[in-house]
Protein backbone atom coordinates (compact mmCIF):
# COMPACT_ATOMS: atom_id res chain seq x y z
CA UNK A 1 0.00 0.00 0.00
CA UNK A 2 1.70 3.86 -1.07
CA UNK A 3 1.50 6.46 1.29
CA UNK A 4 -1.85 7.88 -0.60
CA UNK A 5 -3.91 5.26 0.33
CA UNK A 6 -3.24 6.80 4.06
CA UNK A 7 -4.40 9.97 2.87
CA UNK A 8 -6.97 11.31 0.13
CA UNK A 9 -8.49 14.48 0.30
CA UNK A 10 -12.05 14.70 1.60
CA UNK A 11 -14.35 16.91 0.32
CA UNK A 12 -13.91 20.54 2.34
CA UNK A 13 -17.10 21.55 4.71
CA UNK A 14 -17.73 25.50 5.42
CA UNK A 15 -15.67 25.09 8.31
CA UNK A 16 -12.48 23.40 7.17
CA UNK A 17 -10.04 24.53 3.90
CA UNK A 18 -9.37 21.88 1.56
CA UNK A 19 -5.65 20.59 2.34
CA UNK A 20 -3.22 20.07 -0.17
CA UNK A 21 -3.84 16.84 -2.20
CA UNK A 22 -1.28 13.90 -2.61
CA UNK A 23 0.73 12.17 -0.27
CA UNK A 24 3.28 14.78 0.84
CA UNK A 25 1.04 17.38 2.97
CA UNK A 26 0.56 15.30 6.05
CA UNK A 27 4.07 14.75 6.46
CA UNK A 28 4.62 18.25 5.90
CA UNK A 29 2.36 19.05 8.55
CA UNK A 30 4.16 16.22 10.70
CA UNK A 31 7.54 18.30 10.06
CA UNK A 32 6.02 21.80 10.91
CA UNK A 33 3.91 20.10 14.64
CA UNK A 34 7.59 18.63 15.07
CA UNK A 35 8.99 21.86 15.47
CA UNK A 36 6.10 23.26 17.50
CA UNK A 37 6.62 20.18 20.19
CA UNK A 38 10.14 20.54 20.04
CA UNK A 39 9.69 24.11 21.64
CA UNK A 40 6.69 22.55 23.85
CA UNK A 41 9.35 20.71 25.86
CA UNK A 42 12.30 22.60 25.54
CA UNK A 43 10.46 25.43 27.46
CA UNK A 44 9.62 23.46 29.81
CA UNK A 45 12.92 21.75 30.46
CA UNK A 46 14.85 24.39 30.73
CA UNK A 47 13.70 25.48 34.35
CA UNK A 48 15.09 21.73 35.70
CA UNK A 49 18.50 22.19 34.64
CA UNK A 50 19.27 25.60 36.45
CA UNK A 51 17.28 24.46 39.38
CA UNK A 52 20.62 24.40 41.55
CA UNK A 53 21.39 28.35 40.37
CA UNK A 54 17.84 29.12 41.48
CA UNK A 55 18.40 27.07 44.75
CA UNK A 56 21.66 29.24 45.35
CA UNK A 57 19.80 32.78 43.94
CA UNK A 58 16.33 32.54 46.13
CA UNK A 59 17.39 30.63 49.03
CA UNK A 60 15.37 27.48 48.67
CA UNK A 61 15.12 23.72 49.63
CA UNK A 62 14.29 20.32 47.49
CA UNK A 63 10.63 21.05 48.45
CA UNK A 64 9.94 24.38 47.24
CA UNK A 65 12.08 23.50 44.16
CA UNK A 66 9.56 20.40 43.60
CA UNK A 67 6.89 22.90 43.50
CA UNK A 68 8.02 25.07 41.16
CA UNK A 69 8.69 21.52 38.85
CA UNK A 70 4.69 20.69 39.51
CA UNK A 71 3.64 24.56 39.53
CA UNK A 72 3.69 23.60 35.66
CA UNK A 73 2.11 20.12 36.18
CA UNK A 74 -1.05 20.89 38.58
CA UNK A 75 -2.22 23.46 35.96
CA UNK A 76 -1.18 21.53 33.12
CA UNK A 77 -3.47 18.50 34.36
CA UNK A 78 -6.40 20.75 35.51
CA UNK A 79 -6.53 22.37 32.10
CA UNK A 80 -6.78 19.61 29.87
CA UNK A 81 -9.52 17.59 29.63
CA UNK A 82 -11.03 21.48 28.81
CA UNK A 83 -8.27 22.09 25.93
CA UNK A 84 -9.13 18.36 24.52
CA UNK A 85 -12.96 19.59 24.60
CA UNK A 86 -11.97 22.93 23.04
CA UNK A 87 -9.74 21.22 20.47
CA UNK A 88 -12.63 19.10 19.03
CA UNK A 89 -15.07 22.11 18.47
CA UNK A 90 -12.55 24.79 17.26
CA UNK A 91 -9.81 25.21 14.24
CA UNK A 92 -6.53 23.30 15.71
CA UNK A 93 -4.73 25.50 13.12
CA UNK A 94 -5.45 28.19 15.24
CA UNK A 95 -5.32 26.57 18.51
CA UNK A 96 -1.62 25.53 18.03
CA UNK A 97 0.29 28.92 16.87
CA UNK A 98 -1.96 30.87 19.55
CA UNK A 99 -0.85 28.40 21.94
CA UNK A 100 3.16 28.20 21.26
CA UNK A 101 2.97 32.42 21.05
CA UNK A 102 2.25 31.98 24.86
CA UNK A 103 3.82 29.85 26.49
CA UNK A 104 6.38 31.21 24.41
CA UNK A 105 6.08 34.64 26.13
CA UNK A 106 5.83 33.35 29.19
CA UNK A 107 8.78 31.54 28.56
CA UNK A 108 10.53 34.80 28.20
CA UNK A 109 8.83 36.25 31.13
CA UNK A 110 10.44 33.57 33.58
CA UNK A 111 13.65 35.08 32.71
CA UNK A 112 12.30 38.28 34.55
CA UNK A 113 11.45 36.86 37.83
CA UNK A 114 12.64 38.10 41.12
CA UNK A 115 10.73 35.99 43.28
CA UNK A 116 9.96 32.59 43.97
CA UNK A 117 6.16 33.19 43.93
CA UNK A 118 7.01 34.71 40.98
CA UNK A 119 8.55 31.72 39.31
CA UNK A 120 5.53 29.71 40.57
CA UNK A 121 2.63 31.66 38.64
CA UNK A 122 4.94 32.00 35.36
CA UNK A 123 5.40 28.02 35.24
CA UNK A 124 1.88 27.79 36.32
CA UNK A 125 0.65 30.16 33.78
CA UNK A 126 3.11 28.14 30.87
CA UNK A 127 1.25 25.11 31.99
CA UNK A 128 -1.98 26.42 30.80
CA UNK A 129 -0.61 27.89 27.43
CA UNK A 130 0.80 24.28 26.75
CA UNK A 131 -2.30 22.15 27.45
CA UNK A 132 -3.49 22.98 24.74
CA UNK A 133 -1.18 21.36 22.46
CA UNK A 134 -0.88 18.05 22.68
CA UNK A 135 -4.89 17.59 22.00
CA UNK A 136 -4.86 19.80 19.09
CA UNK A 137 -1.66 17.83 17.70
CA UNK A 138 -1.96 14.83 17.94
CA UNK A 139 -5.63 15.29 16.73
CA UNK A 140 -4.36 16.46 13.74
CA UNK A 141 -2.03 14.29 12.78
CA UNK A 142 -4.39 11.58 13.11
CA UNK A 143 -7.09 13.21 10.74
CA UNK A 144 -3.59 13.17 8.33
CA UNK A 145 -2.57 9.62 9.29
CA UNK A 146 -4.29 6.96 8.93
CA UNK A 147 -4.33 3.74 11.67
CA UNK A 148 -1.61 1.67 8.77
CA UNK A 149 1.27 5.24 9.83
CA UNK A 150 -0.43 6.48 12.51
CA UNK A 151 2.27 5.33 14.91
CA UNK A 152 5.16 6.07 12.47
CA UNK A 153 3.69 9.62 12.31
CA UNK A 154 3.51 10.09 15.98
CA UNK A 155 6.61 8.51 17.32
CA UNK A 156 8.59 10.98 14.92
CA UNK A 157 6.17 13.50 16.52
CA UNK A 158 7.60 12.27 19.70
CA UNK A 159 11.21 12.41 18.89
CA UNK A 160 10.84 16.30 18.87
CA UNK A 161 9.69 15.92 23.12
CA UNK A 162 13.17 13.89 23.46
CA UNK A 163 15.28 16.29 20.77
CA UNK A 164 13.67 19.56 22.75
CA UNK A 165 14.45 17.92 26.44
CA UNK A 166 17.91 17.43 25.53
CA UNK A 167 17.96 20.12 23.60
CA UNK A 168 16.56 22.55 26.35
CA UNK A 169 18.67 21.20 29.12
CA UNK A 170 21.97 21.70 27.02
CA UNK A 171 20.71 25.24 25.69
CA UNK A 172 20.02 26.36 29.55
CA UNK A 173 22.86 24.69 30.72
CA UNK A 174 25.52 26.45 28.43
CA UNK A 175 24.16 30.00 28.72
CA UNK A 176 23.33 29.48 32.11
CA UNK A 177 26.83 28.90 32.60
CA UNK A 178 27.94 32.36 30.43
CA UNK A 179 25.25 34.61 30.85
CA UNK A 180 23.33 33.55 34.07
CA UNK A 181 19.79 32.30 34.26
CA UNK A 182 17.51 34.08 32.78
CA UNK A 183 19.27 33.65 29.03
CA UNK A 184 18.09 30.64 28.02
CA UNK A 185 14.01 31.74 28.74
CA UNK A 186 14.71 34.89 26.93
CA UNK A 187 16.15 32.99 23.78
CA UNK A 188 13.42 30.20 23.67
CA UNK A 189 10.46 32.62 24.05
CA UNK A 190 11.44 34.77 21.15
CA UNK A 191 12.38 31.59 19.09
CA UNK A 192 8.80 30.53 19.57
CA UNK A 193 7.07 33.68 18.93
CA UNK A 194 8.69 33.86 15.45
CA UNK A 195 7.63 30.45 15.13
CA UNK A 196 4.33 30.32 16.12
CA UNK A 197 4.10 32.84 12.76
CA UNK A 198 5.35 30.36 10.55
CA UNK A 199 2.82 27.76 11.53
CA UNK A 200 -0.17 30.13 10.90
CA UNK A 201 0.41 30.12 7.59
CA UNK A 202 1.18 27.13 6.75
CA UNK A 203 -0.76 24.75 8.75
CA UNK A 204 -4.28 23.96 6.96
CA UNK A 205 -7.44 22.21 8.87
CA UNK A 206 -8.56 18.87 7.75
CA UNK A 207 -11.63 17.03 7.49
CA UNK A 208 -11.87 15.44 11.46
CA UNK A 209 -11.98 11.99 11.00
CA UNK A 210 -10.64 11.76 7.03
CA UNK A 211 -8.69 8.73 7.54
CA UNK A 212 -10.64 6.29 8.53
CA UNK A 213 -12.94 7.08 6.13
CA UNK A 214 -10.55 6.83 3.47
CA UNK A 215 -9.50 3.36 4.73
CA UNK A 216 -13.26 2.37 4.69
CA UNK A 217 -13.89 2.36 8.05
CA UNK A 218 -17.23 2.33 8.64
CA UNK A 219 -18.64 6.49 9.74
CA UNK A 220 -21.01 7.35 12.69
CA UNK A 221 -23.26 10.32 13.42
CA UNK A 222 -21.00 12.71 15.01
CA UNK A 223 -22.75 13.77 17.73
CA UNK A 224 -20.36 16.06 18.92
CA UNK A 225 -22.01 19.41 18.82
CA UNK A 226 -24.61 18.33 21.51
CA UNK A 227 -22.43 16.88 23.58
CA UNK A 228 -20.92 18.35 26.96
CA UNK A 229 -17.61 18.21 27.72
CA UNK A 230 -19.09 15.87 30.72
CA UNK A 231 -20.96 13.49 28.27
CA UNK A 232 -17.22 13.19 26.33
CA UNK A 233 -15.24 12.32 29.14
CA UNK A 234 -18.06 9.59 30.59
CA UNK A 235 -18.00 7.52 27.28
CA UNK A 236 -14.24 7.57 27.36
CA UNK A 237 -14.17 6.38 30.67
CA UNK A 238 -16.68 4.12 30.41
CA UNK A 239 -14.44 2.70 27.50
CA UNK A 240 -12.44 0.31 29.46
CA UNK A 241 -8.99 -0.41 27.62
CA UNK A 242 -9.24 3.66 27.47
CA UNK A 243 -9.76 3.65 31.15
CA UNK A 244 -7.01 1.40 31.76
CA UNK A 245 -4.55 3.24 29.32
CA UNK A 246 -4.88 6.55 31.45
CA UNK A 247 -3.90 4.72 34.39
CA UNK A 248 -0.96 3.41 32.91
CA UNK A 249 0.01 6.97 31.49
CA UNK A 250 -0.12 8.18 35.64
CA UNK A 251 2.53 5.63 36.29
CA UNK A 252 4.39 6.12 33.06
CA UNK A 253 4.83 9.74 33.71
CA UNK A 254 5.43 9.53 37.62
CA UNK A 255 8.62 8.12 36.02
CA UNK A 256 8.96 10.09 33.85
CA UNK A 257 8.68 13.29 35.59
CA UNK A 258 11.06 12.18 38.24
CA UNK A 259 13.34 11.93 35.54
CA UNK A 260 12.99 15.28 33.76
CA UNK A 261 12.68 17.32 36.91
CA UNK A 262 15.66 16.11 39.39
CA UNK A 263 17.93 14.00 37.22
CA UNK A 264 20.35 17.06 36.05
CA UNK A 265 20.69 18.27 39.88
CA UNK A 266 20.92 14.40 40.75
CA UNK A 267 24.21 14.26 38.56
CA UNK A 268 24.95 17.52 39.92
CA UNK A 269 25.25 16.85 43.30
CA UNK A 270 26.86 12.84 43.32
CA UNK A 271 29.27 13.34 40.34
CA UNK A 272 29.98 16.97 41.25
CA UNK A 273 29.61 18.48 37.62
CA UNK A 274 28.77 22.00 37.38
CA UNK A 275 25.26 23.17 35.64
CA UNK A 276 26.22 22.46 32.13
CA UNK A 277 28.05 19.05 32.13
CA UNK A 278 25.23 17.62 34.91
CA UNK A 279 22.60 18.93 32.01
CA UNK A 280 24.69 17.75 28.81
CA UNK A 281 24.99 14.13 30.72
CA UNK A 282 21.17 13.83 31.60
CA UNK A 283 20.47 14.28 27.92
CA UNK A 284 21.59 10.57 27.56
CA UNK A 285 17.77 9.45 28.42
CA UNK A 286 16.26 11.65 25.99
CA UNK A 287 18.18 10.98 23.09
CA UNK A 288 18.37 7.16 23.62
CA UNK A 289 14.30 7.86 23.77
CA UNK A 290 14.39 9.18 20.23
CA UNK A 291 15.44 5.74 19.20
CA UNK A 292 13.30 3.54 20.93
CA UNK A 293 10.30 6.15 19.88
CA UNK A 294 11.65 5.44 16.35
CA UNK A 295 11.64 1.66 16.91
CA UNK A 296 8.55 1.83 19.07
CA UNK A 297 6.32 3.46 16.00
CA UNK A 298 7.33 0.92 13.43
CA UNK A 299 6.80 -2.40 15.90
CA UNK A 300 3.66 -1.06 16.82
CA UNK A 301 2.21 -0.35 13.70
CA UNK A 302 3.32 -4.30 12.30
CA UNK A 303 2.12 -5.46 15.47
CA UNK A 304 -1.34 -3.38 15.11
CA UNK A 305 -1.86 -4.98 11.55
CA UNK A 306 -2.38 -8.53 13.36
CA UNK A 307 -3.92 -7.65 16.88
CA UNK A 308 -6.30 -4.76 17.76
CA UNK A 309 -3.87 -4.54 21.26
CA UNK A 310 -0.60 -4.92 19.35
CA UNK A 311 -0.06 -1.56 19.70
CA UNK A 312 -0.41 -1.55 23.48
CA UNK A 313 1.58 -4.69 23.65
CA UNK A 314 4.23 -2.92 22.80
CA UNK A 315 3.64 -0.12 25.15
CA UNK A 316 4.01 -2.73 27.94
CA UNK A 317 7.16 -4.30 26.37
CA UNK A 318 8.90 -0.95 26.92
CA UNK A 319 7.58 -0.52 30.06
CA UNK A 320 8.57 -3.81 31.66
CA UNK A 321 11.78 -3.85 29.96
CA UNK A 322 12.73 -0.22 31.47
CA UNK A 323 11.93 -1.07 34.81
CA UNK A 324 15.80 -2.54 35.87
CA UNK A 325 17.28 0.49 34.03
CA UNK A 326 15.34 3.14 36.33
CA UNK A 327 16.51 0.99 39.58
CA UNK A 328 20.31 0.66 37.91
CA UNK A 329 19.86 4.28 37.35
CA UNK A 330 18.98 5.76 40.48
CA UNK A 331 21.69 3.55 42.28
CA UNK A 332 24.82 3.76 39.99
CA UNK A 333 27.63 4.99 41.71
CA UNK A 334 29.94 5.47 38.70
CA UNK A 335 29.26 7.55 35.60
CA UNK A 336 29.80 5.17 33.12
CA UNK A 337 26.98 3.15 34.84
CA UNK A 338 24.42 5.68 35.30
CA UNK A 339 25.15 6.33 31.30
CA UNK A 340 24.40 3.25 30.37
CA UNK A 341 21.36 3.09 32.94
CA UNK A 342 20.13 5.88 31.19
CA UNK A 343 20.26 4.68 27.48
CA UNK A 344 18.64 1.46 28.65
CA UNK A 345 15.78 3.30 30.48
CA UNK A 346 15.39 5.85 27.26
CA UNK A 347 14.97 3.30 24.68
CA UNK A 348 12.63 1.59 26.51
CA UNK A 349 10.74 4.65 27.26
CA UNK A 350 10.43 5.60 24.10
CA UNK A 351 9.10 2.09 22.69
CA UNK A 352 6.31 3.08 24.72
CA UNK A 353 5.85 6.58 24.55
CA UNK A 354 5.22 6.25 20.53
CA UNK A 355 2.43 4.76 20.92
CA UNK A 356 0.69 7.11 23.99
CA UNK A 357 -1.84 8.74 21.95
CA UNK A 358 -2.11 6.14 18.78
CA UNK A 359 -3.26 3.11 21.38
CA UNK A 360 -6.06 5.52 22.93
CA UNK A 361 -7.02 6.74 19.06
CA UNK A 362 -7.11 2.67 18.37
CA UNK A 363 -9.88 2.50 21.00
CA UNK A 364 -11.73 6.40 20.86
CA UNK A 365 -14.21 7.85 18.17
CA UNK A 366 -12.24 10.09 16.24
CA UNK A 367 -14.70 12.94 17.02
CA UNK A 368 -13.66 12.24 20.72
CA UNK A 369 -9.66 12.43 19.82
CA UNK A 370 -9.32 15.92 21.03
CA UNK A 371 -11.54 15.24 24.73
CA UNK A 372 -9.45 11.79 24.97
CA UNK A 373 -6.34 13.27 24.54
CA UNK A 374 -6.54 16.04 27.02
CA UNK A 375 -8.50 13.47 29.44
CA UNK A 376 -5.13 11.63 29.24
CA UNK A 377 -2.64 14.54 29.67
CA UNK A 378 -5.08 15.41 32.32
CA UNK A 379 -5.22 12.15 34.48
CA UNK A 380 -1.31 11.33 33.35
CA UNK A 381 0.02 14.51 35.00
CA UNK A 382 -0.97 13.72 37.90
CA UNK A 383 1.47 11.49 38.19
CA UNK A 384 3.74 14.27 36.68
CA UNK A 385 2.90 16.77 39.52
CA UNK A 386 3.22 14.36 42.35
CA UNK A 387 6.68 13.00 41.68
CA UNK A 388 8.59 16.32 41.74
CA UNK A 389 7.23 16.85 44.96
CA UNK A 390 7.30 13.08 46.25
CA UNK A 391 10.97 12.97 45.49
CA UNK A 392 12.19 15.92 46.74
CA UNK A 393 10.87 14.98 50.45
CA UNK A 394 11.78 11.19 50.15
CA UNK A 395 15.14 12.63 49.23
CA UNK A 396 15.23 14.74 52.72
CA UNK A 397 14.92 11.10 54.14
CA UNK A 398 16.35 8.44 52.28
CA UNK A 399 18.45 10.37 49.53
CA UNK A 400 18.18 11.77 46.18
CA UNK A 401 19.27 8.32 44.74
CA UNK A 402 17.45 6.06 46.54
CA UNK A 403 13.96 7.87 45.93
CA UNK A 404 15.01 7.78 42.04
CA UNK A 405 15.80 3.96 42.03
CA UNK A 406 12.13 3.26 43.87
CA UNK A 407 10.08 4.48 41.02
CA UNK A 408 11.12 1.57 39.11
CA UNK A 409 8.44 -0.44 41.13
CA UNK A 410 6.06 1.76 39.34
CA UNK A 411 7.08 0.73 35.81
CA UNK A 412 6.74 -2.41 36.18
CA UNK A 413 3.14 -2.53 37.86
CA UNK A 414 1.79 -0.33 34.74
CA UNK A 415 3.48 -2.49 32.60
CA UNK A 416 1.41 -5.35 33.95
CA UNK A 417 -1.43 -3.21 34.06
CA UNK A 418 -0.66 -1.98 30.29
CA UNK A 419 -0.77 -6.17 29.40
CA UNK A 420 -5.01 -5.78 30.61
CA UNK A 421 -5.40 -2.83 28.93
CA UNK A 422 -4.23 -4.67 25.45
CA UNK A 423 -6.54 -7.35 26.38
CA UNK A 424 -9.62 -5.01 26.65
CA UNK A 425 -9.03 -3.53 23.23
CA UNK A 426 -9.75 -6.40 21.74
CA UNK A 427 -13.21 -6.23 22.44
CA UNK A 428 -14.09 -2.75 21.38
CA UNK A 429 -15.68 -2.32 17.85
CA UNK A 430 -14.36 0.58 17.10
CA UNK A 431 -10.63 -0.65 17.09
CA UNK A 432 -9.84 0.78 13.80
CA UNK A 433 -6.10 -1.12 14.25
Amino acid sequence: MTMDSDFETAPATPKTRRPPAGASYPWVVLGLLWFCGFFNYADRQALYSVFQPLKEQFQLDDDQLGWIGSAFMIVYASTAPLAGFVVDRVSRRVLVPVGLAFWSLVCAATGYCGTYWQLIAVRAAEGLGESFYFPASMSLLADYHGPRTRSRALSIHQTSVYLGTAGGAVLAGGLAKRYGWPAPFLALGVMGMLYAVVLAFWLVEPERGQTERAEDAAPEADLTASMTLWDKVARILSNRAALLLLLVFVGANFVASTFLTWLPTFILRKFEMDVSNSSLTSTAWPLASLVGALCGGVLADWRARHRKGGRIQVQSLGLILGAPFVYWAGVSSTLPVLVTALLGAGLCKGIYDANIFASLFDVVAPEDRGTAAGLMNSVGWTGGFLAPVAVGYASKYYGLSVAIGSTAVVYFLVGILALFAARAAERPSRAPG
